[in-house]
């Protein structure tokens, strides 16, 4: 693993653009997102739809960052035209993430290392949790391009708060455009996309749709506000939107029966499939008790009766707990001597 580091350890692949996303980074976003709309005790039929409604919420969100972009710019924190600049450039998102290196790079100082006639290299330090970090800047003068040792624009896309302070102290007022990535402004969807073999990628969503649903929603809602005001306002509206329902059943349904030669009554329902058992699965350990009683059933060993056992006996109960207990069924034998003197002393008995 050592002697493969450069393979899989994130400081040697700082070079590479990745839109500062880790290797698992995305799949686990992905998880937490779905997580909001999905659970594990859904059916399969139920899985279908919570996963399309995710999927149109997530595209109604874009839309909605689509359209604060196109018509609102960002408010500046820092009154610098560079700043204002990368406002009606970049998207809000990333606008946020720019602004933040532009700030903390006012923190940064830098001091001359080396120079000659093709390069120059800086140390800009940062103070930062009572620990100041040095990074190396590269001017090339040839290409008038900068180079950071932190690799961030090669790594993220975004120029570092090092390179800022570079441009700060040459008195730079407005970016170059060879550090701002097309991805990153708000006119990155304009025009066509094509893949390796020069065929044009459309987007598997469809913005008419989602306007459309965007539309109606803001229609109903108005509506149902509207009909609260009165109780006959709601008696009206629910019987409209029952029989609007119905229309609209068989307006879905009533074209592609007909096609088939069926009817809208017949209807196929999915099932969810079958459970499956897991490999490696043991049996369930039962205990004493239970399989006793899969043995048959006890009965008491005093009255022979089922339901009890010996200590819950009602013929023990109802007896004396006396050692010298006799059995209620054998005779009292009244010419017993011991009967002669207890007469003699407690006179006669009935």
């Amino acid at each position: 693993m050592f002697e493969l580091r450069e393979s899989w350890v994130p400081a040697y692949a700082r070079h590479f653009f990745a839109a500062g996303m880790s290797s698992s980074q995305r799949a686990e976003c992905s998880h937490g997102f779905f997580k909001q709309y999905i659970s594990r005790k859904n059916s399969l039929m139920d899985f279908i739809i919570r996963f399309e409604r995710a999927l149109s919420h997530q595209r109604q969100k874009e839309l909605v960052a689509d359209h604060v972009d196109a018509f609102e710019v960002a408010q500046c924190i820092l009154p610098m035209p560079m700043n204002k600049q990368m406002a009606t450039l970049y998207t809000r998102t990333m606008f946020q993430k720019f602004e933040q290196e532009l700030i903390q790079s006012t923190a940064c100082f830098l001091e001359l290392k080396t120079e000659d006639a093709s390069k120059v290299v800086f140390n800009v330090s940062e103070r930062k949790n009572w620990e100041t970090r040095v990074a190396e800047v590269v001017y090339v003068k040839d290409s008038d391009h900068a180079l950071c040792s932190c690799k961030r624009f090669e790594f993220v896309g975004i120029i570092c708060k090092h390179i800022l302070a570079l441009f700060r102290r040459d008195q730079i007022e407005y970016m170059p455009d060879k550090y701002i990535l097309k991805r990153w402004k708000k006119t990155a969807k304009f025009g066509l996309v094509s893949d390796a073999n020069g065929n044009e990628i459309k987007d598997s969503a469809d913005p008419g749709l989602l306007i459309k649903r965007s539309t109606m929603s803001r229609l109903a809602s108005d509506v149902v506000e509207d009909a609260l005001m009165c109780e006959e306002g709601c008696e009206l509206l629910s019987e409209t939107l029952k029989s609007l329902q119905v229309k609209l059943k068989l307006l879905k349904d009533g074209p592609s029966n007909n096609e088939v030669g069926g009817s809208s009554s017949q209807t196929q329902y999915m099932k969810d499939p079958k459970r499956v058992r897991c490999n490696g699965g043991s049996k369930r350990v039962t205990g004493a008790k239970e399989k006793a009683m899969k043995r048959g059933i006890r009965h008491c060993r005093e009255c022979g009766h089922i339901g009890h056992d010996r200590r819950q006996c009602p013929r023990n109960l109802n007896t004396p707990t006396s050692p010298s207990n006799n059995d209620e069924s054998t005779p009292i034998d009244l010419s017993d001597p011991l009967f002669d003197e207890f007469y003699r002393m407690h006179g006669p008995t009935q």
